[in-house]
């Protein structure tokens, strides 16, 4: 039965919008000059809710509000607005909680059942003008439901909460468990500060599957340990990383319960949905021409894999090699070798691979003669992968990064100017 469940998820279209019974929408409101830059994702019923968040020690005001909001478990809606992150800013608190009753007001909620995000530049204070003149618009939006509407859907949400981002960032699967069919959606944005370690990246989840609060709070943690935490950019946390994941139960049948077959059904479609979103965070990263994927295999536990996994793709070394297509090993080896825990390192193999082959560059620990022309021809490739074989156990793991490019440092250069 386990193994069915597993093989029943299907992608399909409509983002955070394709679970029965949620809607979004988005706009410009006047945070940025011209681009979309607020949204609402909103459910018809009361939702499970759960979140996880950055461990920086400087949390933007939002995300405290949000903390609170959710410590029964429950809420209907999340607003974010993108141009500013409310963080380090006079009275950001009291704009947060401003936010959310004009949420509630109009859409007939309380406001402790609003999520509320911001995200953007730090240390401005968030006006509440564009929020008093855009939340009334987009409730009347999705109200309509008009899928042809310029301002509805999960696609102009996801657009609304970019900031750097070249690229809207939505997923969506199909779950058949026995018959009933459950849906997962996303959006995020994300493409600079990016180093989750909950832990500039935001994550809004929904499903129609009916999951309690507890539950849903343990899965979302257990997920983004092996999706979103396995990314990063350019190694800075930011102030607002929020994952936050709302369950109606739209699509009827019996909960899902703790440690049984539909649990794991639903954690496995869940991770469809953030793994996707993690490669389309990592390969949008600021200034980046290629996607690398680190895979791990034979350490002595997932942890050490997945640890030695996010080294490799966060080193400078690795990124600025694959940036130049140089098959430089010798700087994937020492990133693993820098890597915290306890695995032996005398028996490490890397493959470099891509869509134009895979070449083999180190065994054992030792160089290989490889052949220079073929290896450049893969590291040309849009999307990179590093496997490393530590023939030390069975644990895997993998991780998701960029190349660091020229871009990279010309963006954050100017990033308020």
């Amino acid at each position: 039965m386990e193994q069915n469940i597993k093989n029943n998820i299907d992608f399909i279209e409509g983002g955070v919008c394709a679970p029965t019974g949620f809607f979004a929408a988005g706009l410009h409101a006047g945070f940025k000059k011209r681009k979309k830059d607020l949204a609402v994702v909103f459910s018809q019923m009361e939702c499970s809710a759960a979140a996880v968040y950055t461990t920086n020690k400087v949390k933007g005001a939002s995300l405290l509000v949000t903390k609170k909001h959710l410590k029964n478990g429950r809420a209907r809606a999340i607003v974010c607005n993108s141009g500013n992150a409310n963080t380090c800013a006079p009275g950001g608190r009291e704009t947060a909680e401003k936010t959310c009753v004009i949420v509630a007001d109009s859409f007939e909620i309380d406001p402790t059942e609003v999520i509320v995000c911001s995200t953007g530049v730090i240390g401005l204070p968030l006006p509440m003008e564009p929020f008093y003149r855009g939340i009334p618009k987009l409730a009347g939006v999705i109200r309509l439901g008009d899928p042809g509407h310029k301002y509805y859907g999960s696609h102009c949400a996801a657009e609304a909460i970019m900031t750097t981002d070249k690229v809207v960032k939505e997923v969506a699967v199909a779950l058949a468990i026995g018959k009933k069919t459950y849906k997962i959606g996303g959006i995020a944005k994300g493409s600079g500060m990016i180093n989750p370690r909950m832990a500039t990246m935001l994550a809004f989840l929904t499903t129609d599957a009916n999951l309690a609060p507890d539950l849903l709070q343990k899965l979302l943690r257990q997920d983004v340990d092996r999706s979103f935490n396995q990314i990063s950019v350019d190694g800075d946390t930011s102030t607002n990383d929020t994952v936050a994941i709302l369950a109606n139960g739209a699509a009827g049948g019996e909960p899902i319960l703790e440690n049984t077959p539909e649990a794991e059904a639903f954690s496995e479609a869940l991770n469809a949905v953030t793994t996707k979103l993690s490669r389309m965070l990592a390969r949008d990263g600021e200034g980046a021409t290629k996607l690398i994927e680190c895979a791990v295999a034979g350490a002595p536990d997932d942890a050490v894999a997945h640890a030695v996994a996010k080294t490799v793709i966060q080193s400078d070394l690795v990124k600025t090699a694959i940036f130049g297509a140089d098959a430089n090993w010798g700087r994937v080896l020492c990133a693993v070798g820098y890597t915290k825990g306890h695995f032996n390192v005398d028996r490490v193999n890397i493959h470099l691979g891509s869509r134009a082959g895979i070449v083999s560059v180190c065994e054992g620990s030792a160089a290989l003669p490889f052949d220079e022309e073929l290896a450049k021809k893969i590291l040309d490739a849009e999307e990179i992968r590093i496997d490393v074989d530590l023939h030390d156990g069975p644990g895997a793991g993998r991780a998701y990064g960029c190349d660091l490019t020229y871009g990279y440092v010309k963006i954050n250069g100017m990033y308020r100017t």
